[in-house]
C-alpha cells in the first residue's frame, strides 16, 4: 500500500488513545522518514486530520503564499493551523487525542480512521455514519459532480 487508504473502527482507551491501523501504520513507515505526525481540525467538518510530516510540509507551504487578509484564509488558520499539534505514535502503534481535539470532533469513544490518500481521518462513529448515509444525501446530485471529474 503506498497511500492512506481504508476504514477501519476503534476505540479510544482511556486515556485517549487510540492504536493505529497496522496498514496504515506500514504506509507511514514505508513512505514517509520522519515518523511525525500532526493532528489538527478538519476544516469543515467536526473530524480530525492526522498528516505524516511531509505532508503537514507541503500544506503549509501552500499556506504562506495565501494572502494573510483572506477571510476564507483566516477562518482556515484558526481552525486548522491553529488547533495543529505534533505527536507520534507510541511503541504499541497508538497517538494520543488531547481532551481538547476529542471535544473539537465530537469524538466520544467509538472512532472511525479513515484513510484519505495523503492523510488520515478520525471521526466519531456515530458523526462518520450520519454523513456517509447514502439516503441523507443528494445520490444524483453527487452522482452528476464526480462525473465531471471522470469518478
Amino acid at each position: 500500500m503506498i497511500s492512506f487508504i481504508g476504514k477501519y473502527y476503534h476505540n479510544l482507551d482511556q486515556k485517549g488513545r487510540v492504536i493505529m491501523p497496522a496498514s496504515l501504520r506500514e504506509v507511514l513507515t514505508n513512505k514517509y522518514s520522519s515518523g511525525k505526525l500532526y493532528l489538527t481540525n478538519a476544516p469543515f467538518d467536526k473530524a480530525l486530520h492526522l498528516y505524516p510530516l511531509e505532508e503537514w510540509l507541503k500544506l503549509e507551504e501552500k499556506i504562506r503564499g495565501l494572502p494573510k487578509s483572506d477571510e476564507s484564509v483566516m477562518y482556515f488558520l484558526r481552525r486548522v493551523i491553529a488547533s495543529a499539534i505534533p505527536c507520534e505514535l507510541d511503541k504499541q502503534g497508538r497517538i494520543l487525542i488531547p481532551y481538547e481535539h476529542r471535544q473539537d470532533a465530537g469524538i466520544n469513544s467509538a472512532v472511525v480512521i479513515v484513510g484519505q490518500i495523503e492523510r488520515i481521518e478520525i471521526w466519531d462513529k456515530a458523526t462518520w455514519d450520519s454523513i456517509t448515509d447514502p439516503t441523507k444525501v443528494d445520490i444524483k446530485r453527487i452522482q452528476d459532480a464526480l462525473a465531471k471529474y471522470g469518478l
